[in-house]
């Protein structure tokens, strides 16, 4: 009963996405792609490929991976963020939904398929297009696909925990300004994390999206270790694992008829 009932949440989304996908592909597909392509194919063509920070690749398969990681972080945030906090409002679709059969539980779940579904979506476009430009130096760059997601819905989760329980979509948008921005410029996307002073290394060692960054780069390079994917892996799963729960429990408190 229960996966029928998140099934027809998902269908609501899925639907809805029938009538708005034009307005979602600038922000999810087109923007990461202008990215890729000015920036990795463009300035990357001056860097020098043989520096020790970009481990003797070229600039754009150092860069493309990492830009696929930060795309699925900007992605998992603006499929998860800014619907869940509109959603929530008084007369949003969520207290609506609420008042019919189905359970908070049932809400969460069917918008969580939908936001992987999505999510993974761009991240195969972005990953099309990285392997069109040459950007791949492995077969391993397939794995970077459910890294990608993975990376993304351990933003997702917990970001729809917190929107779950706003009255008002302003504190998303400082999200973006606080929190996403920094992340993409110092969480080795564009550089190396090496290239930062000592003092500060530690502290991206521990953000969610240098292991992001790291596992989509180092599958596309072919340099993963089992170690080292491992521990990303764990860390995201653990991060995807926690924002499931506290939006469980969000869901069930502020939602519940």
């Amino acid at each position: 009963m229960g996966a029928s009932m998140a099934l027809r949440a998902f269908r609501y989304w899925l639907l809805r996405y029938r009538r708005t996908w034009r307005g979602t592909v600038v922000i999810s597909v087109a923007n990461p792609l202008l990215f890729l392509i000015a920036i990795g194919a463009g300035l990357g063509q001056v860097v020098a490929p043989d520096t020790d920070a970009l481990g003797g690749v070229s600039y754009l398969a150092f860069f493309a991976p990492g830009m696929l990681a930060a795309a699925s972080m900007q992605n998992g945030l603006v499929e998860s963020a800014f619907p869940v906090s509109f959603s929530s409002r008084p007369g949003g679709t969520y207290p609506v939904a609420a008042a019919t059969p189905l359970e908070p539980s049932d809400l969460l779940h069917g918008h969580a398929i939908f936001m992987a579904i999505r999510v993974t979506m761009s991240a195969a476009a972005f990953l099309a297009v990285m392997v069109a430009l040459g950007a791949a130096q492995s077969t391993l760059v397939l794995l970077a696909l459910p890294a990608a997601t993975l990376t993304a819905m351990a933003f997702a989760l917990p970001a729809a925990a917190w929107a779950v329980t706003l009255s008002d979509v302003e504190p998303v948008g400082r999200v973006f300004k606080w929190v996403v921005m920094p992340l993409y410029l110092f969480s080795g996307t564009f550089f190396a994390v090496t290239q930062l002073p000592e003092v500060l290394r530690p502290i991206v060692y521990v953000t969610p999206l240098w292991h992001g960054v790291d596992l989509c780069r180092s599958l596309s390079l072919g340099t993963a270790t089992w170690a080292g994917s491992l521990g990303h892996v764990a860390y995201l799963t653990a991060m995807v694992a926690v924002g499931y729960l506290l939006a469980r429990r969000n869901y069930r408190r502020h939602l519940h008829a």
